[in-house]
This record gives structure tokens, sequence and C-alpha cells, in this order.
């Protein structure tokens, strides 16, 4: 008894002093994957799958969503290359940075695009789609396939 004792308080004590897992820890509130709204306005979800895939049958790690107004920046906006959902795999403060990995990404075989959220971020876009759920599969085939961009995330654009 008095060994389990022991152990719960060791486990207490190396928990309450990992400052990552405290209540307010900077890290935490920068985290791309905290719930909420940020410091810049942007609405941030984390949704988690229900279940497991059918291929391997583990549990996928939850898809963030994000919704943002954004504009495509290399390539003219048109009726029929404006989509509601967007695959981000990448996130930048400078255009040159997004233009840079844009060139990575094709060199690859992704076909990315640029975008531009209204706090000025640039979002670097793998697949566009007006429906959910091929947006979601995509995601997931990318994290199985590219386990670098196992981050990968969902933009849902704001009307």
């Amino acid at each position: 008894m008095i060994r389990k004792v022991l152990l719960l308080g060791a486990i207490v004590l190396v928990f309450g002093s990992c400052s990552s897992l405290r209540r307010g820890s900077s890290r935490m509130n920068e985290s791309p994957f905290a719930e909420g709204v940020k410091e810049d306005g942007i609405e941030i979800r984390e949704e988690h799958n229900s279940g497991t895939t059918k291929t391997d049958q583990k549990e996928q790690p939850a898809i963030v969503v994000r919704e943002e107004k954004v504009r495509t920046v290399d390539v003219k906006e048109t009726s029929e290359n404006i989509y509601h959902y967007y695959v981000i795999i990448g996130s930048f403060r400078y255009l040159e940075n997004a233009k840079n990995y844009k060139e990575t990404l094709i060199k690859k075989g992704f076909v990315p695009i640029v975008l531009e959220n209204e706090k000025g971020l640039f979002r670097v876009s793998v697949a566009a789609y007006n429906e959910e759920d091929p947006a979601r599969r995509n995601i997931g085939s990318i994290r199985e396939n590219y386990p670098e961009y196992s981050d990968v995330w969902l933009l849902i654009r704001k009307q």
C-alpha cells in the first residue's frame, strides 16, 4: 500500500513539473493544434476521428480543422476554382517561404497552391474540394503515405 502511494506521488510530481502540461503554458498557447480562438483571431477546432481505419485498424490522429477567409495568391480565382475545403500542408508568415515550400512539394509530386488568410498568413494547399469527406480521406492518405507530413490539416473557407 505504501509503495502504491509513493509511486502515485512520484507520478504526480513528474507530471506536475512538466511545463507543457500546465494550464497557461506559453508553448501550449502557441500550438497550432490548440482549440479556441488564437491571438490572431483565427478560430481553431480539433475534431477526433471516431473509430479506426479499414486498412490497418489503427486509430488515426485527430484532424485539425480551421475556418478562415482565404484568397488564392498564385492562381487567379474564378467561380470554377474557388473551393470550400483545402488540405493544408504548410503555413508561413512570408510569401517567399511559402513559394519555396511549394517548389519542394512540386518535386515530390504534389500540385500545391498558395492561399493567404485575412491575417496575412500564407497557407500551402495540396488539394481542394467542395465536399468535406474527400478532403478528409486525402488527409488520411497523405498521413499514411508521407509520414513527414503527419501534421497536414483541413482548412474550411469562410464565406
